[in-house]
């Protein structure tokens, strides 16, 4: 079992807008969070990174992350493709995924939820509301919240009798 404190933390930040991945950074910069973060700029190299493919293959240099930030309009393979497979995957269905998109469509909140989104977060137009957004993650999801163990299986009813 991982024990991860605050500071060894690993999030994957998923998005296409490479001034939204800046913005992000530089958020989590002012909010004084060391949290260790990798960018993925598509949906197909987030997938080749959790599925540790191609220049992803070393887990000790890519490790899994404790949390996955991840955007819904990208082109080509979008986020809803990268949770549909992040929460149909054994090894790493349990990492929770927090959308973090522009997106108020309601349709698109459904659509998250019922493939398995952990939340879904509305970027804040004001950087100083995308800070305080990003103070919550972190508070939330990598300081309050006890994570589900990765590679561990569940026993079944009958065994927990």
């Amino acid at each position: 079992m991982r024990i991860v404190m605050n500071n060894e933390a690993f999030i994957l930040l998923v998005d296409d807008n490479r001034m939204d991945i800046e913005l992000a950074l530089d958020a989590f910069h002012e909010a004084r969070l060391i949290n260790r973060i990798e960018t993925a700029s598509s949906g197909r190299e987030a997938l080749d990174y959790l599925f540790g493919r191609g220049d992803y293959g070393d887990r000790k240099r890519y490790p899994l992350p404790d949390l996955i930030l991840l955007d819904l309009k990208m082109p080509g393979i979008d986020g809803f493709d990268v949770l549909k497979q992040i929460k149909t995957a054994p090894l790493i269905k349990r990492i929770p995924v927090v959308i973090l998109t522009s997106s108020r469509e309601e349709g698109d909140r459904a659509l998250s939820y019922d493939i398995g989104a952990n939340s879904y977060l509305v970027k804040p137009v004001s950087f100083s509301g995308f800070i305080e957004v990003i103070k919550q993650i972190e508070n939330y999801w990598l300081s309050l919240n006890i994570g589900p163990p990765l590679g561990v299986t569940s026993k079944p009813e009958a065994e927990n009798d």
